[in-house]
C-alpha cells in the first residue's frame, strides 16, 4: 500500500491547471481557467479551474473536483490508480509497504490468473489468421464487422484440436494449474488436460480497468445437440453477475454522455460500437444482476434498455425496470420492431436513423408497461386495475422520495386516477418491503457509510485495496431536500470558516464573558448538540463527520479542506468541491470586496442560519404532525396532537421574530 507521506507528497505536487492541462485547453480569465468541459458536450465553456483553490468546476453538468478527482474522472480510474498516475507525471517513486506472505500469494496468484487469461486471448487472436481460423473470420465477417472492429474487441478462433492452447501455454511457461482454475481447460477422467473452448468463435470479456478475465465461445456448426454458446465458469477473477461485456471500450463515452445503452448480447455491443453508439455494454450470459446495475453506476445513473420486441426481450426488460429503479437510477426502454435485435437493426440503418429511432422511440417504465400490459388488459376494468398496482409497485421500489412522488403525479395524470390513492398503495407496498427486511439492510448500510468515515482518519487512506469508487457526480443524493439548503448552507460555513473564532459584542445573546470564543465549528456543533440534532441528509452528515474527526485531532483548516476534497469517499470529495468553489468564478475578488469584514459576516450570518435550520425543522415537524391529525383514531389522540402542534407554533413564532419574519 502507498505510505501516507507519499500520498501526502502526490496532493502537494499535482497542479490542478497542470493536470488538467494534459487533456483540456484551458484559457486563462483573471485569476482562474476556462474550457469546454470535458464530461459533456457544449459550445460555450462552462469548466472552470481556480488555481488558488486547486479545484475544478462544470457549472453546466455540476462535475466538480481536485486534480486526482479530475483524473479518477476523465480516464475512469480508481483513486488508487490516479495517485499513481499522478505520482508518474511528478516523478515521485511509490515505495509500497511491506505486503504479509498471505498478500503476496493473493496478489501473486490473481496476477498469474490475469496473465494466462491475457496468454490466451492473444492465442485465440492468433489462431483466427490460420487456414482453420478463416471460418471465424468468415462468420465475424457475415456479421458485418470490419478487420478493425474485430481486432478492436480482440476476437478470435479456438482451435479444433482439443489440446492447442494446453500445449502453447505450456510452452510458454504457464502452469497447468492456473489453466485449469481459470476454466480455460479442464482435466478428463484419464488426467489428460484439455480445452474448454474448440473450434469456437471467440470474445473476451475485459475488466473496467481492460484486463482479460474470461471468454464466450460460438459454434458454427447447425447440429442442435451442440451449445451455441460456452462461456468460461467462474474464477477468482471472474464473476459473470458482476461482470459487463464491453465495459472497458464503453466506460469513458458512459461518463461522457452520462448515459449507458444496455443491450444483451456480444454482438449488440460490438455491432452499436461499429456504427458509431459506443456507450454499450452487454449482461451476456445471465440475467440483468444488482451488481452489474451498481457497476453501471460508477460510470452513469442513466440507463436505457434496448432489448427485443419479441415476448423474451418484453420479459426481460420488464425485470430488468424494477432492478434499476431499486438501485436509485433512472430508467429507459426502447422495444425494436419485432424480428430485430440490436445487432440486426444497426447493421440495417444508418447512424442518424439508429439515434433518431432511439430518441423517438424511448420511453419512462410508466409509459412501456402502460403500453405493454394496457394492451394484454383491454376493456377488463379489473386487469386495468391490476395494471395500475404493478406501476405503482414499480414505483414504490424507487429509493428518493422526490422521483417517486414525480412519477404518481405521471401516473395519477395517465389513468385520471387520484394520486392520493396511488400513494397509499405505495406506501403500503413499501411497508411490505420493509417488514420483509430492507429497514434493517438500510441500517446497516447507513451504519457502514458512516463508520468508514468516523472510524479511521477521516482523510487521505494511503492503501491500495480501496474498492473503485463511484465518479462523482453532481447533485449528489440527497435523502430529504426540504432540510439541504440548511444543512448545506451551514456546511459550508464549517468548510471556509470552520476554525475562525466568533467574537459577539457585549449586548449580543452568545457573548461568552469568560474564556475564549468558541469557533465557528464549535459554535453550531453546540448549538446542534443541544438539541440532538445531526444532519438528515447522509452525504452532508457524512462530511460534518469527517470534519469534525479531523478538528479533534488538531488539523489546520486548510488541511482538512484537502483531505475532504481528496477523499476517496466520491460523496465527501464531491460536497466539499461543490462548497468550497464560488459560485462565480469570475467575479470573486469584486463581490468580496464589496462585503463588509469576514468575521462580521459571520457573527450575523452564523446564528441566522442556525435558526432558519430550526425554523425549517419545526416547519417539518408542524406539517409531519397535521398530516398525523388528519388519521388520529379518536379525539384524546387528537387532542394530543393538537397540544404538540401549540407547542410548535409557539416555537416557531419566537424563532421567527429572531429571523425578522412576520
Amino acid at each position: 500500500m502507498i505510505p501516507r507521506d507519499t500520498v501526502e507528497k502526490i496532493l502537494d505536487s499535482a497542479q490542478i491547471v497542470d493536470v488538467v492541462g494534459d487533456f483540456v485547453t484551458l484559457k486563462r480569465q483573471g485569476a482562474n481557467y476556462i474550457a469546454c468541459c470535458p464530461f459533456h458536450n457544449e459550445k460555450t465553456p462552462s469548466f472552470y479551474v481556480s488555481p488558488a483553490k486547486g479545484i475544478f468546476k462544470c457549472f453546466g453538468c455540476g462535475k466538480s473536483g481536485t486534480a486526482v478527482g479530475f483524473v479518477m474522472e476523465h480516464e475512469s480510474l480508481s483513486y488508487v490508480e490516479a495517485l499513481k498516475y499522478l505520482a508518474r507525471k511528478y516523478h515521485i517513486e511509490i515505495v509500497e509497504k511491506e505486503e504479509t506472505a498471505e498478500e503476496i500469494a493473493q496478489r501473486q496468484r490473481g496476477e498469474s490468473l490475469l496473465l494466462v487469461s491475457e496468454f490466451a486471448a492473444g492465442f485465440f487472436r492468433e489462431s483466427l489468421k490460420t487456414a482453420e481460423g478463416q471460418a471465424g473470420y468468415a462468420y465475424f465477417k457475415t456479421r458485418g464487422l470490419e478487420d478493425a472492429t474485430i481486432e478492436k474487441f480482440g476476437l478470435g478462433w479456438a482451435p479444433s484440436d482439443r489440446t492447442a492452447l494446453a500445449s502453447a501455454a505450456r510452452a510458454a511457461g504457464y502452469k497447468e494449474e492456473f489453466l485449469v482454475d481459470t476454466g480455460l481447460c479442464y482435466r478428463r477422467d484419464d488426467g489428460k488436460l484439455v480445452d474448454r473452448f474448440h473450434e469456437r468463435a471467440m470474445f473476451p470479456i475485459h475488466s473496467p480497468g481492460g484486463r482479460v478475465l474470461a471468454f464466450g465461445g460460438r459454434t458454427l456448426k447447425s447440429d442442435k445437440t451442440v451449445a451455441k454458446y460456452v462461456n468460461s465458469p467462474e474464477t477468482e477473477i471472474y464473476v459473470k453477475s458482476r461482470s459487463l461485456y464491453g465495459i472497458w471500450f464503453a466506460r469513458n463515452e458512459i461518463v461522457r454522455q452520462d448515459r449507458c445503452i444496455l443491450v444483451e448480447g456480444y454482438l449488440d455491443v460490438i455491432s452499436m460500437h461499429q456504427l458509431g453508439i459506443r456507450n454499450v455494454v452487454a449482461s451476456s450470459g445471465t440475467s440483468l444482476t444488482v451488481e452489474q446495475i451498481r457497476l453501471i453506476k460508477k460510470y452513469s445513473e442513466n440507463v436505457t434498455i434496448i432489448y427485443d420486441g419479441d415476448p423474451a426481450g418484453i420479459k426481460a426488460a420488464l425485470r430488468g425496470i424494477n432492478l434499476v429503479l431499486k438501485e436509485g437510477l433512472n430508467v429507459k426502454v426502447v422495444l425494436l420492431p419485432d424480428g430485430d435485435d440490436p445487432d440486426s437493426f444497426s447493421r440495417k440503418h444508418t447512424l442518424e436513423e439508429v439515434t433518431a429511432f432511439l430518441s423517438a422511440h424511448e420511453q419512462d417504465f410508466i409509459g412501456f408497461k402502460s403500453d405493454i400490459l394496457l394492451a394484454e388488459a383491454g376493456n377488463d376494468p379489473l386487469k386495468k386495475a391490476a395494471l395500475i398496482n404493478d406501476i405503482a409497485d414499480t414505483v414504490a421500489v424507487i429509493p428518493d422520495a422526490v422521483k417517486r412522488s414525480v412519477y404518481v403525479e405521471t401516473c395519477s395524470e395517465r389513468f385520471n386516477i387520484s394520486s392520493r390513492i396511488l400513494f397509499d398503495r405505495i406506501r403500503t407496498s413499501r411497508m411490505e418491503m420493509l417488514e420483509a427486511g430492507q429497514r434493517q439492510e438500510e441500517i446497516r448500510r447507513r451504519r457502514e457509510e458512516l463508520a468508514s468515515v468516523t472510524g479511521h482518519d477521516a482523510g487521505v487512506q494511503p492503501t491500495d485495496s480501496f474498492p473503485r469508487p463511484e465518479v462523482s457526480r453532481e447533485p449528489v443524493s440527497l435523502d430529504d431536500p426540504f432540510l439541504a439548503p440548511c444543512e448545506k448552507e451551514l456546511l459550508g460555513f464549517i468548510l471556509e470558516h470552520g476554525r475562525t473564532p466568533l467574537e459577539f459584542d457585549q449586548d449580543s445573546e452568545f457573548f461568552v464573558p469568560e474564556g475564549e470564543p468558541d469557533t465557528v465549528a464549535e459554535f453550531i456543533s453546540g448549538a446542534l448538540a443541544v438539541d440532538n440534532v445531526v444532519f438528515s441528509n447522509t452525504p452532508y452528515r457524512k462530511v460534518y463527520d469527517s470534519y469534525f474527526a479531523m478538528y479533534d485531532q488538531g488539523l489546520t483548516q486548510e488541511q482538512m479542506q484537502t483531505r475532504l476534497l481528496n477523499s476517496q469517499d466520491a460523496d465527501i470529495a464531491a460536497v466539499a468541491a461543490d462548497l468550497l468553489v464560488d459560485k462565480y468564478l469570475l467575479t470573486v475578488e469584486n463581490y468580496r470586496s464589496s462585503l463588509t469584514s469576514v468575521a462580521t459576516q459571520l457573527i450575523i450570518f452564523v446564528p441566522k442560519s442556525l435558526f432558519a435550520y430550526q425554523s425549517r425543522r419545526l416547519d417539518k415537524m408542524a406539517r409531519e404532525l397535521s398530516e398525523s391529525l388528519a388519521s388520529a383514531p379518536d379525539l384524546q389522540e387528537q387532542m394530543r396532537i393538537l397540544g404538540k402542534m401549540d407547542i410548535m407554533n409557539k416555537a416557531r413564532a419566537a424563532i421567527n421574530r429572531k429571523l425578522g419574519r412576520v
